[in-house]
C-alpha cells in the first residue's frame, strides 16, 4: 500500500492536520485537528488519446519534466467537471492543437506506486491541422515502423501502442487492462 501524501494544514481552516483512521474507515487519512474536515487523498486520473490518421498515430515530444525531449501520445491529468472522453479531447487539443473524435477506451493501467490510473481511447483525426502545444517540443504523425519505441515517455504509452498495432492488423479491438509495478532500473 503506499502511504499518503504528506499534508500539514487544513484547506478549510488552516489548523493542523493528523494522520488517523476515520471512524467507518480503515485506512489513515488527514484529519483536522480543528474543525474535524477529513482530507480524503485518491489517485490521480490521466487521460489520453491515440489520434490515428490513415495507418499513422499522432505522438508529441514532451516540453515538461517528467521524461522532457521523450515521445507520448497526447495526455494528461483530468479536470473536475469533465468526463474521461472530454479530458482525451481537451487534452489532445492542448499539447498537439488537434481535433478528434473518440472511438473508444481502450486502455487502462493502474499505477499504485504513483497513485495514478492511465486511460487512453482510440481517436480519429478530424484533419491534419496540429502543431505543439505550450507542453510539446514537437508533434508528428508514425507508422509503426517509424515510431521511436525506444524514446517512449510511459509504459503505459508504449503497452498500448504494441497492443493497438498488433490488433490493427487484426481489425479487432478490445480493451487493455493491467496493473504496473515500480519500473526497474538496469545498470
Amino acid at each position: 500500500m503506499v502511504a499518503n501524501l504528506e499534508m500539514k494544514f487544513c484547506s478549510a481552516c488552516g489548523a493542523t492536520v493528523e494522520l488517523r483512521i476515520p471512524v467507518d474507515d480503515n485506512r489513515l487519512r488527514h484529519i483536522c485537528t480543528a474543525c474535524g474536515i477529513i482530507h480524503y487523498q485518491n489517485p490521480k486520473m490521466v487521460i489520453g488519446s491515440i489520434p490515428v490518421w490513415d495507418d499513422k498515430v499522432l505522438l508529441c515530444r514532451r516540453a515538461i519534466e517528467p521524461r522532457y525531449g521523450f515521445w507520448t501520445l497526447p495526455g494528461g491529468f483530468m479536470e473536475n467537471g469533465e468526463s474521461t472522453s472530454q479530458a482525451a479531447i481537451r487534452e489532445t487539443l492542448e499539447e498537439a492543437q488537434a481535433r478528434i473524435e473518440i472511438e473508444g477506451l481502450y486502455s487502462m493501467y493502474s499505477l499504485p506506486y504513483v497513485n495514478q490510473v492511465h486511460m487512453l481511447f482510440r481517436a480519429r483525426l478530424l484533419d491534419l491541422d496540429f502543431g505543439p502545444g505550450e507542453e510539446s517540443l514537437e508533434v508528428k504523425l508514425f507508422s509503426e515502423a517509424e515510431i521511436p519505441w525506444d524514446e517512449l515517455a510511459f509504459r503505459p504509452v508504449r503497452y498500448s501502442l504494441e497492443h493497438y498495432y498488433t490488433e490493427r492488423r487484426s481489425g479487432t479491438f478490445s480493451v487493455h487492462l493491467g496493473e504496473l509495478d515500480p519500473p526497474t532500473r538496469s545498470l
